[in-house]
């Protein structure tokens, strides 16, 4: 095309137009997957220290628990217990994770295409999100708690 409209008209570096927006976004394309990568290996060392924590407790409690269950308390008594303490120290992380966030919009606006530095679905998703798995962190060592032997844990100290 170029040669049949001028041709005394060189043509050196032609691309498509879906190249030059590619070459265009690249380095912040390459910034959002140093993010997205950064922030799953956050919310895995975050499961990681909660699945820690949580199982500490059902370790330091265990004596409890067997007396509890000696007593004759229900097994999905003694998770609802373990697994609401979890959801208070998640609750409160969520918490101050969305109040860091929202304090952090404005570094990180110039690098999102498509939504707003605050838009609510995605808080919303992310703090479910957040919350789900940190849930799920918390059952591992409660559902584990349910199974003590209240003989030995009697014995345990």
């Amino acid at each position: 095309q170029l040669q049949s409209m001028n041709k005394d008209q060189p043509a050196a570096s032609i691309q498509t137009m879906d190249r030059i927006l590619e070459k265009s976004v690249a380095g912040r394309r390459f910034n959002m997957l140093l993010l997205g990568l950064f922030g799953g290996l956050a919310l895995a060392l975050a499961a990681v220290g909660i699945y820690g924590v949580i199982s500490y407790s059902v370790s330091q409690r265990t004596h409890e628990i067997g007396i509890r269950m000696a007593l004759g308390a229900i097994s999905s008594n003694v998770l609802g217990m373990i697994l609401l303490k979890g959801f208070k120290l998640v609750g409160t992380g969520v918490a101050l994770g969305l109040a860091a966030s929202l304090a952090a919009t404005r570094i990180m606006s110039n690098l999102l295409f498509g939504i707003g530095a605050t838009d609510p679905l995605t808080f919303f998703a992310i703090a479910l999100l957040l919350t789900g798995v940190a849930m799920l962190a918390c059952f591992i060592p409660a559902r584990r708690a349910t199974k003590v032997d209240p003989m030995v844990a009697l014995r345990h100290e």
